[in-house]
């Protein structure tokens, strides 16, 4: 199995104006080295990490060119295993970050949150702080996306490309759908959480280096808006935006137009989605929020 890890510097962006550091075949499976959301570099509980950090967060492994990939196809991206590659995770609080301070967007005439980093020991699928922060092992990947057509986004931002998504969907066993809107899709990932709530509400989910592996596949000849999501028991679309139900909106909106594509009425999916459709908040804090609609494959699925 081919293992692929960033020769230099890595990404802060979802770029196609980056060289590819690898090329992958459909089909083929391939290890993927990640660092977490703070390059490595809060690494104990006494650190500062606004003494520490830039402006560079969230670093991606990537761009990686698939071969034969052309806008207008979609790329499947099974998650087959995300493992740690150390034994701790890092969480914290930082001063204008999160679902419950003022940041940059929200003004408030309030004080600064008070920095705390949390490090947990990671052991027999279990991370400990202390006796009530301990937690189970749940990875999944906070950023998974290809290049969008033109501009350069933010490692820090999700939107239709996929990006800092934040949703626990994207996890070992599900497959994630991708546009592909130029040659080659350019493929990124990084910022592995072992583990996270809905929201993400401090901003800074249980961060961990990992070894994840993928296997890809073209879907040619389809071309899809927004990231979906397929488990062994639900379909899901991702939707991405500012206010929160425009991104609810999305997610909803995205998930009729692929019930019909199953050969559902337009209207009755509508219709279904309101009395059995879910829906949860993948993250509250970032440039743009995230929210995951889902419906059951055994009411998705019934054919006439």
């Amino acid at each position: 199995m081919k293992e692929i890890r960033q020769p230099g510097a890595h990404s802060y962006v979802f770029s196609r104006y980056l060289e590819p550091i690898a090329t992958v075949n459909p089909g083929e499976t391939v290890a993927i080295y990640t660092r977490d959301a703070f390059e490595d570099r809060v690494t104990k509980d006494t650190d500062i990490p606004s003494k520490i950090l830039g402006n560079y967060l969230n670093p991606q492994t990537g761009p990686i060119f698939v071969e034969g990939a052309e806008p207008g196809d979609t790329l499947a991206v099974h998650i087959m295993d995300i493992e740690p590659t150390r034994d701790w995770a890092v969480s914290a609080h930082l001063p204008n970050f999160g679902g419950l301070t003022a940041t940059n967007t929200t003004r408030t005439l309030n004080e600064p949150l008070p920095e705390k980093v949390f490090i947990y020991k990671l052991e027999d699928n279990e991370l400990t702080y202390n006796k009530r922060l301990k937690f189970p092992w749940r990875p999944f990947l906070g950023t998974i996306g290809t290049a969008p057509e033109l501009e350069a986004i933010s490692a820090l931002t999700p939107a239709d490309h996929g990006g800092n998504m934040d949703v626990p969907d994207t996890k070992p066993g599900n497959t994630v759908y991708l546009p592909v809107r130029v040659p080659g899709a350019y493929f990124f990932t990084g910022d592995c959480h072992a583990g996270q709530g809905d929201g993400e509400l401090c901003g800074v989910a249980l961060e961990i280096t990992a070894k994840v592996t993928l296997k890809f596949e073209l879907i040619k000849g389809k071309a899809i808006k927004w990231p979906r999501i397929e488990s062994s028991t639900e379909l899901m679309v991702v939707g991405s935006a500012r206010p929160m139900e425009d991104a609810a909106r999305i997610a909803y909106a995205e998930l009729i137009d692929w019930m019909v594509e199953l050969g559902w009425d337009q209207w009755e999916a509508y219709q279904a989605l309101t009395q059995i459709g879910k829906l949860h908040v993948g993250n509250m804090v970032d440039t743009y929020y995230s929210l995951v609609a889902k419906i059951d494959k055994k009411y998705a699925l019934v054919q006439d």
